[in-house]
């Protein structure tokens, strides 16, 4: 070989070797950024770690919060609000009640005729109607004018169609789910409006006497029987058709749990008497904090960005409002620490563009290619052309969020259960968990909020973390129900079991529904 052909055998085997060296080099790079990424979704992992008996010490310190907020005001971050409400429809209830459910940009109105049966509604009617714009800034007058006249449109169309003539005053049940201090099961208060509305001159008013009033002025002839928000809605309408319901839950963009509670348990306000020795406490469990709560620097990072930082920090681990947006914040740490999904998105900086239906669509996607997820990925995050292999991690991100929220929610609840003696633990109040016969007594808690009855898999985590939190002896004799619209139907039954015409009734009855043999 001469010395041009050995010079180019060199160079060939020179630049081949140099072309190794590029290929390796990347290899090794490829392999470092997803180490990197990996390595994020590990360290996520830990953080969100909530082992049994993690999950036993929420438990215990969601007790000891309700222990301390019915002690005093202010003594908890729980501020287990008074209802007032201490008669549970029963079935005993006969006859036609009304609600106006009052939450955000429409109000619904419903009306439903009761047989004087358990679960026995006859019929239910229900109208929405959106509130105009203006309305929504303008005054208490003009905002409660426009719902007054909107229900009395709705009694006259019942009238047209059917012979009834009411010789006694119209009940109606007030859902309005909005800041309130309640000072009656009637009335309550407005602290401050949210969702939008700004009615200045409502502020500090007893909202039940300006639905009041508005009605007096439309020739309307209905009383408001009850002022509730959702939770409390959804426990009676469990209550009625189940007795065995002690609690409601709610968890969907936003959660919130109430529950039967002893008066003699109320220490900070010895001396309230009801007729049935008990009433339902609003929890307002979403502002419930402790120290055992696995927080990691993501949910730091959302809190303190948020309207309401060190506030509702219970809310923001477990809700519907924050789990994508939990989620965009770490695939966001994910494309800073590498380049897996190509150039940094600017929508990954953007604050809740990642929802939580979105996240359980990708969570739930089953096919092979998981396209589901690079759809969302695209269209929500602007994040296209994602190897399948970032797809799974992806997933596996939407996992770790959405299992953790709902073994959380899961020791919230065993909180409760705890707090009445429905856990079957030791402890003073163990016998409250087993009958006369010393068997285990049944417990239903009423579920309600898309968080629990759309996503399937959110369901079957705080299922499988109640059964192991409680064991399997007991959490058989724990069963949630899932109970839809509280803020309708069951606010009208609370109208029903609170109705003024109750002692000439069959319905009195339901006076004395929540019976010490059904006290927690």
């Amino acid at each position: 070989m001469g010395k041009v052909g050995f010079g180019l055998a060199v160079s060939c085997a020179a630049a081949t070797c140099a072309i190794a060296a590029i290929l390796v080099g990347k290899r090794v790079r490829s392999r470092r950024k997803w180490r990197r990424v990996v390595g994020v979704l590990r360290d996520l992992e830990e953080a969100c770690e909530t082992s049994v008996g993690r999950l036993r010490q929420v438990v215990d310190a969601m007790a000891v919060e309700m222990h301390a907020g019915l002690a005093s005001e202010g003594g908890s971050k729980l501020k287990m609000l008074l209802t007032f409400v201490d008669k549970l429809p029963n079935g005993s209830e006969r006859g036609k009640y009304y609600a106006l459910d009052l939450g955000g940009t429409n109000f619904r109105v419903l009306r439903i005729q009761l047989g004087g049966k358990r679960s026995s509604i006859l019929s239910c009617d229900v109208e929405r109607q959106p509130i105009p714009q203006d309305l929504m800034t303008s005054t208490s007058e003009d905002l409660f004018d426009f719902i007054a006249s909107s229900l009395k449109q709705f009694v006259e169309r019942e009238a047209q169609n059917s012979e009834f003539s009411p010789v006694k005053r119209r009940e109606l049940g007030f859902t309005f789910s909005f800041p309130v201090k309640q000072t009656s099961v009637s009335s309550g208060i407005l602290i401050k409006w949210t969702k939008g509305f700004s009615v200045k001159d409502m502020v500090g008013k007893d909202v039940s006497e300006c639905l009041q009033h508005a009605m007096t002025r439309n020739g309307l002839d209905m009383r408001v029987a009850v002022l509730v928000n959702d939770t409390v809605g959804t426990l009676a309408l469990g209550h009625y058709n189940d007795p065995d319901t002690v609690a409601a839950v709610i968890i969907g963009t936003g959660t919130n749990a109430c529950y039967l509670e002893r008066t003699d348990a109320i220490i900070k306000c010895q001396g309230l008497l009801t007729t049935s020795g008990g009433m339902v406490v609003n929890m307002e469990w979403g502002n419930f904090w402790s120290s055992h709560l696995p927080r990691t620097s993501y949910d730091i990072d959302l809190d303190g960005d948020s309207p309401n930082p060190n506030d509702q920090g219970f809310e923001k681990m477990i809700s519907g409002m924050y789990l994508g947006d939990i989620v965009r914040r770490v695939i966001l740490r994910m494309s800073q620490e590498s380049d897996i999904f190509g150039p940094l998105s600017s929508r990954l900086s953007m604050p809740f563009i990642l929802s939580t239906p979105s996240m359980a669509d990708m969570h739930a996607d089953e096919s092979p290619e998981l396209m589901e997820v690079a759809r969302i990925l695209k269209e929500d995050l602007q994040i296209p052309d994602v190897p399948l292999k970032v797809r799974k991690l992806v997933v596996k991100v939407c996992d770790v969020v959405t299992r953790r929220a709902a073994r959380l929610a899961a020791a919230g609840i065993v909180g409760i259960l705890k707090k009445i003696g429905r856990d079957g633990s030791g402890g003073v109040a163990s016998g409250r968990s087993r009958g006369s016969d010393g068997k285990m007594r049944r417990t239903v808690v009423a579920m309600d909020g898309s968080l629990y009855t759309r996503y399937t898999m959110f369901k079957e985590y705080l299922h499988e973390a109640l059964c192991e939190i409680l064991g399997e002896e007991v959490s058989q004799y724990v069963i949630l129900k899932v109970t839809e619209d509280g803020s309708g139907i069951g606010a009208a039954l609370l109208a029903a079991s609170h109705s003024s015409h109750s002692s000439s009734s069959s319905s009195s009855s339901s006076s004395s529904v929540v019976d010490s043999q059904r006290l927690p």
